[in-house]
Formats: C-alpha cells, structure tokens, sequence
C-alpha cells in the first residue's frame, strides 16, 4: 500500500490484516466531506495491495460514527433546495448521491473481507457503511439507527439496498420506517451484528482474531468465497442504489427537508407538514 496521510481514517497494517479506524474530523466521527473522498480511495488501495489479507474497521473514540456531518455537507442539499429548482441543480445533486455511493460501495466491493468493529453509535451513514462489511461485532454499549427518516431522507448509501439480506425485510422495514434505535443486544438478535462483546477492548480483540483467521486462510480462495456470496446479490443492490439517488434527486427537495436539517441546528424536535 502507497503512502498516504489520511484525513478521515488512519491506517495499520500487521500481519496481513489493515486496521483501518474512523478519526471524523466532525464530533463522533461523523462522515464530512474526506470521508466521501478518501474511502474509495483507502479501500482501492487495500484491495490491490498484496499484503493485506483481511481489513478491521472501527471508530475511534467512543463511538463508531454519527453519521452524515450535516453541518458539512449542508451545501450538497443547497442547490436542491433552491425556490423552483429544475433539471441542472436535480442533476448535480444525483451526481452528488452517486459519488458519495461510491464510498460504501468500495467496502462492498473490496475483495478483502471487512469485519466491522462498533462501540457506542453507529446512525445512518454509519449502518450504510456496516451493512458493506462482510462481518459484524459490536460492544455491549453499540446503539444502531437507520434515522434518515427523522431528517427527511430516504437513506441512499446502501443500507435499504444491503440490510434485508443481513436482517430482513420485516425488520429493516421497522427500523427505517420509525428511525427508532436500538441496542446491542437487539442487533444481535435480529442477526445485525454476529456477536457482541464487553467493552470495546474486548470488541476490538475479538475483530481482530477473526480478521487474523481469515488471514491464515488462501487469500485467493477467501476472495473467490466472497466473490461468489456477493454474486447473486450485487445486481439487486445495484439497482436498489440507482433508483434512489433517482428518486431523491427528484423528490427529496421539501419543506420538510428543510425544517428537519433547521431543528436539527436548533436541536429541537422537527414539525413535519407532508409539504
């Protein structure tokens, strides 16, 4: 792997396994615009590079991530929102939608399988980004929510597209219907992560032992395991991806859109008005 100095993450590799960390720089390691850049980036390196067999990635910090960075991604939506926006800004903003896509997708995509390590929250970009990973773990203290819907989203990065394959239909629906969260234990019953442990110490430990057991294994035979697990399922994820960076350059702009993003900022509950 080339030299880099990333922003958004740092990087360890150790016997064949990378450990790739989320370092913000937004509170909670919230996904701000060099995330968006660096992750393709970061995990087209790790997929070429021979000596990585296996990748863990965690957040640093007490928890995983919060998600979108609202305050700087803002200027995304700013064009969209424009009184009697019309084809060249609806454009842009699925232009915009693809290129983030492209972020999960690298995780999805590398042919290095990703064990993903969460403590404390993991909320919207957040589950978009575990649901690219192979395997999941979390700590007893993890808290998950799918909450685009609480700020006027419909989630595009992936996980509508990935979750009903890992958890369900029935509970995906639920969880990104209601935005509500949910805790460890939860998660793991409803098959969201494989296993829960104490701390985050022992999280970390025990993503690490997997990532050092797929490791020891062929790598090539791993990559062609994973390859043909993604197979069946990577055209309907495809094509989920592609309709709603479709739908939400055509429909996102709202009223509630913008109340939502103000109470965010105001911290106060949104008044939503279907307008």
């Amino acid at each position: 792997m080339t030299e880099h100095s990333w922003k958004a993450f740092s990087v360890e590799i150790s016997d064949h396994v990378a450990e790739v960390t989320l370092l913000g720089p937004g509170k909670g390691n919230a996904m701000g615009p060099d995330f968006w850049s660096e992750c393709p980036q970061l995990f087209a390196q790790l997929d070429a590079d021979p000596d990585v067999r296996a990748i863990v990635l965690a957040g640093s910090g007490k928890h995983f991530t919060f998600g979108l960075d609202l305050a700087a991604m803002g200027g995304e939506f700013a064009p969209l929102m424009a009184d009697k926006a019309l084809a060249a800004p609806r454009t842009t903003f699925h232009d915009t939608i693809k290129r983030m896509q492209l972020a999960t997708n690298a995780v999805a995509d590398c042919r290095k399988p990703v064990v993903a390590a969460v403590q404390g929250w993991c909320i919207g970009g957040g589950l978009d980004l575990i649901s690219a990973a192979d395997i999941r773990y979390a700590s007893a203290d993890a808290k998950f929510s799918v909450r685009e819907v609480k700020v006027a989203i419909v989630a595009d990065m992936g996980s509508l597209a990935r979750l009903p394959a890992i958890i369900g239909d029935g509970h995906l629906r639920e969880l990104a219907l209601t935005g509500k969260d949910i805790d460890a234990a939860r998660a793991e019953k409803i098959g969201l992560v494989n296993d829960v442990f104490d701390d985050a110490e022992a999280l970390l430990a025990g993503a690490r032992a997997t990532a050092a057991d797929i490791a020891a294994n062929p790598p090539l035979v791993v990559q062609g395991v994973k390859t043909v697990l993604d197979h069946s399922r990577s055209a309907a994820v495809d094509d989920s991806l592609r309709y709603v960076a479709a739908w939400n350059a055509a429909f996102l702009a709202s009223n509630d859109l913008t109340e939502a993003i103000t109470a965010v900022f105001e911290k106060r509950p949104a008044k939503f008005t279907g307008s």
